[in-house]
This record gives C-alpha cells, sequence and structure tokens, in this order.
C-alpha cells in the first residue's frame, strides 16, 4: 500500500479552498501553510493566461526528510504516507533544507517542523484527507497507487502524468495532471516585488527588486511571471554562519599545531601544548552552543543522544566533534602535566579534528534542496578552510605570547599556502560550470548577483588576496602577519556567510 495524490489541473480553478480545509482540520496557523495554491501568468495582455499550482508535501518513496532528520521525528507509516512526531522534533529546520519541495515549515505555536500529513487521522478510520472532501472540481486524487483498480491507480497509469523535480531521485507521490511546465520548475516564472491582491515581506520585496535590477539575463516580454505564492523564508542565517566559522577555528587550531609539532617545533610549548588545546576547546564549544541556540526548540538538544537518528550526519558530526572534544582535553592534559604530547594522541586529535572541520559537507550532501552546498569541491572548501582559520589564529596567538621567529616564519609559510588554496577552490567553485540550474543559480547569484560585491571586494580581495599581499611583502614577518591573520579570520566568516545566503537564494516551489 502507498497512498498519494494525483492534482488534475485541468480542473483546479485556483480557489484555495484546499488550502482553508488544510488550515481548518489542522489549526495551522496564519503565515504558515501544508498545502497552498501559486498563480503564474503567461503571455501579453490582452492573449494572457494564469495557471493554478496546488503544492504541498509529495509523500517521497526515498524521502530525504527522513534521512536527515536527528531525531527521528519524520518517518514514513507502513502506508506510505511520509509522517512526523512533533514531539521528537527539536527544530534544528534541517529537514526544511532536505526537502526539494519547500513542503516544511516551522509552527510558529509549537515552534516544530510540520507538513501535510495525508490526513492521517481521517485516513486510519476510512476518511479521506480534508482536501479532497472540500475540492468543487475534484481535482485532488487520493488513494493507494499500489491499487490497479483504485481510481488514482488508473489515472497514474492510463494519463500523462509528471512529478516535481524528478532529477533529485526522491520517487515523489504527488503527480500533476496538466500542469504547466513553468509552474512545476521553480525560477521559471518571474518574481515580482508585490502581488496583485497582496504585498510581499520586507525581505523578499527587496530580493525580488534586487532580481530585477541585477538579473544578467532578463525575462523575455511575455514570459512565465509569478502573481502569487506563499511566503517561504530562508531557514540559515547567521548562526549557521557562525557555527562553520567557530569549527573551523576549533578543527584548524590542532590541525596545525599537529603539524608544527611534526616539523619538531617543539619549544613553543605554550603555544602548541597548552593554549592550542585551550582555544580547540572553546571553540568547540562555541560551535555547539550556537548549534543549540539554532534550535527553534533548544531545551529538547539532548534528544540527539537518547532519539538519534544514525543516518543523519547531524547526528554523526555532534558524535565526531565530542570525540574531538576528549582528545583536546587529553592533549591539553599531557600539556599541563608533561613536557611532551604522546603522538598517538596528537594523531588522534588531527584525525578527529578533520572529520570536525569536513562533516557538514556531508550533512549538506543530505540537504537535497540546496545545490549549490551539494558541490563535490565542499569538502575541500571546509578542509582548507578549517587550515587557513587555525594557522591565523595561531599566528594571532603567537604575537601575544612572544613566539620565536621560526614558528611565524612557519605558520605565514602555511597561511600563504593555504589561502592561496583557498582562492583557487573559490575561483574554481565560480568559474566551473554547474550542471544543476539551482546551482549554476546560486553561484550567479554570487558572483554577478546581490552579493558580487560583497563576494568580491570583502570575501575575496579583503579576506584572501590582501592577507597573500601582507605575507608574502618582503618585510619582516611578525610585522604584517597578525593584521594579515585578522583580516583572513574575518574574510573567512564573510565568505561562510555569503554561501549559505546564496545557497538558499534558488526557490524550492
Amino acid at each position: 500500500m502507498r497512498f498519494g495524490f494525483v492534482i488534475d489541473h485541468n480542473r483546479c480553478i485556483g480557489c484555495h479552498a484546499c488550502t482553508v480545509a488544510c488550515k481548518e482540520e489542522h489549526n495551522v496557523p496564519i503565515g504558515v501553510n501544508r498545502t497552498w495554491v501559486k498563480y503564474i501568468e503567461k503571455g501579453n495582455y490582452p492573449d494572457s493566461k494564469r495557471y493554478f499550482g496546488v503544492l504541498r508535501c509529495n509523500h517521497c518513496d526515498d524521502a530525504p526528510c527522513i534521512e536527515i532528520c536527528p531525531t527521528t521525528a519524520l518517518f514514513r507509516r507502513s502506508d506510505g504516507i511520509v509522517d512526523f512526531d512533533s514531539a521528537r522534533c527539536i527544530g534544528c529546520k534541517s529537514c526544511m533544507q532536505a526537502c526539494p519541495y519547500d513542503a516544511l515549515y516551522i509552527d510558529p505555536n509549537t515552534q516544530t517542523a510540520a507538513k501535510c500529513n495525508f490526513c492521517a487521522h481521517r485516513v486510519e478510520v476510512g476518511l479521506e484527507p480534508a482536501c479532497v472532501i472540500v475540492c468543487p472540481e475534484q481535482a485532488i486524487i487520493a488513494g493507494d497507487l499500489d491499487d490497479p483498480i483504485s481510481k488514482i491507480g488508473r489515472t497514474v497509469a492510463t494519463q500523462k502524468v509528471r512529478v516535481r523535480k524528478p532529477e533529485k531521485e526522491t520517487r515523489p507521490k504527488l503527480f500533476y495532471l496538466g500542469a504547466d511546465e513553468d509552474l512545476l520548475h521553480p525560477g521559471a516564472a518571474r518574481s515580482q516585488s508585490a502581488h496583485l491582491w497582496a504585498d510581499k515581506p520586507p525581505g523578499e520585496k527587496l530580493q525580488a527588486l534586487r532580481e530585477g535590477t541585477n538579473s544578467v539575463s532578463p525575462a523575455a516580454p511575455g514570459a512565465a511571471r509569478e502573481v502569487y505564492d506563499v511566503a517561504h523564508p530562508r531557514p540559515w542565517g547567521s548562526k549557521i554562519t557562525s557555527y562553520l566559522w567557530t569549527k573551523s577555528i576549533a578543527a584548524g587550531i590542532l590541525l596545525v599545531a599537529a603539524f608544527l609539532l611534526h616539523l619538531d617545533h617543539q619549544e613553543e610549548r605554550l603555544l602548541l601544548n597548552i593554549l592550542s588545546p585551550v582555544l580547540a576547546l572553546l571553540f568547540i564549544a562555541a560551535t555547539i552552543l550556537l548549534l543549540i541556540f539554532d534550535l527553534k526548540r533548544p531545551e529538547r538538544f539532548y534528544f540527539l543522544l537518547t532519539k538519534p537518528n544514525p543516518r543523519s550526519w547531524l547526528v554523526l558530526g555532534g558524535y565526531i566533534l565530542m570525540l574531538y572534544g576528549l582528545l583536546s582535553s587529553l592533549w591539553l592534559y599531557y600539556g599541563l602535566t608533561e613536557d611532551f604530547v604522546p603522538r598517538s594522541v596528537i594523531r588522534l586529535a588531527a584525525l578527529f579534528a578533520a572529520g570536525s572541520a569536513c562533516y557538514t559537507a556531508f550533512l549538506f550532501s543530505q540537504a537535497k534542496g540546496r545545490d549549490l552546498w551539494r558541490s563535490g569541491l565542499f569538502f575541500w572548501h571546509l578542509l582548507i578552510h578549517a587550515l587557513v582559520a587555525g594557522s591565523a589564529a595561531l599566528i594571532v596567538c603567537a604575537f601575544v605570547v612572544g613566539a620565536e621567529a621560526p614558528v611565524f616564519e612557519t605558520l605565514a609559510g602555511l597561511l600563504s599556502a593555504f589561502l592561496a588554496l583557498s582562492l583557487a577552490i573559490a575561483l574554481a567553485e565560480v568559474l566551473r560550470t554547474h550542471a544543476s540550474g539551482d546551482a549554476r543559480r546560486a553561484i550567479e547569484f554570487l558572483s554577478k548577483g546581490p552579493l558580487r560585491i560583497r563576494f568580491w571586494i570583502l570575501a575575496i580581495i579583503l579576506g584572501i588576496v590582501l592577507p597573500l599581499v601582507f605575507l608574502l611583502a618582503p618585510v619582516e614577518s611578525r610585522a604584517l602577519a597578525a593584521p594579515a591573520s585578522l583580516a583572513a579570520l574575518a574574510g573567512l566568516w564573510i565568505y561562510n556567510d555569503l554561501w549559505i545566503r546564496a545557497g538558499q537564494e534558488p526557490p524550492l516551489s
């Protein structure tokens, strides 16, 4: 048994009865929707036409929201319905990034994720979903896709139906009959700064205006244009940016310290054996706190340990961070009580430092809704960013404690090399051809659109090129190493912030 929907757009009149019935059935608050209707128009007056699209959860057979959810709050029932348990949800919003269809939202009353659950409580007693009952044109068909004699089974087998974003390979069970192609492809319709009967939120209105003035490929006259939709705010913001930044510093410090100890800089005991693990522990704590404070239900953070989903990289990454914290503590213990840190501790700490730096690449790869973040270069982004952050942080510490010239020279050389690699990867990401249209749009938004000045001036020139110039200048290494390091750290935060913003720019619905 696999319950699914067919929405017949040859019948749909865009009346919003399904939206209203869903809100009433589930007490959905104002401002969020489990099902909603989007309008687009094509052509020029008087030869123009309006198309309606009913959008909601696709109840995918291979649902990415289930895989990424760290507490198994999202799950698939035996009848194929993808349901959720708000009592387990911690409000991490990762499911919102994983869903390619914009189906999930944060309920402002419960501060937990929610979505269409096929009116499972009605299905269990033999009733149809509320939206099916109220549709005046019988445009919504619900039923068992595995039943060949059911209305939905016959429709899918005999009619030309399509699904949204088949390339995501989620195997959605929401089928569209007679829907316009531009309606099903987010971004195909030109965004507008306001609707006929409703204004947009200030942030979305400003973004639409920017898209209109900064687009490198303006829409042709009469092309598809969005005339009505509901707001879908970007789930992640500055806390996730800061989490990436603090994690880079936490991981990079001991990675670079391990390399310096391998080069026999044992004379810098205070810097490498004590200050390095102390800073690593401080930034690990900051990283964990940022993750907790970004949760909509932070008091439930311990569910990551008591109700874990072993397939979610949010859970696996948390375990890696905790083990790295233990190894950093062990490094500090030896640094305080012995003259040296055992090589086995150094090697294990370096291994888990690299894991702490890079596990986010696997977490973001589970975010099927955000193609930019699933880039094959993102793993190397994170590793090189950690090495840049670790080298820069150690240079600042070396300057504060008055370290000897040889360690300054080594650190300056390392930072120069890592900044050059960071520049190469950033340029490769921007200049290479991306297979996904959403990834191309995000890169365009980053490098040619509204973020271009901050990207090229602040992140690239001031954050990478200028520190490189300082470090390679023919002057005594201490003079410019500290300001170069501070500029590199600031540039790293800006780069991460722009990466998070650009990744969420392409619309999902």
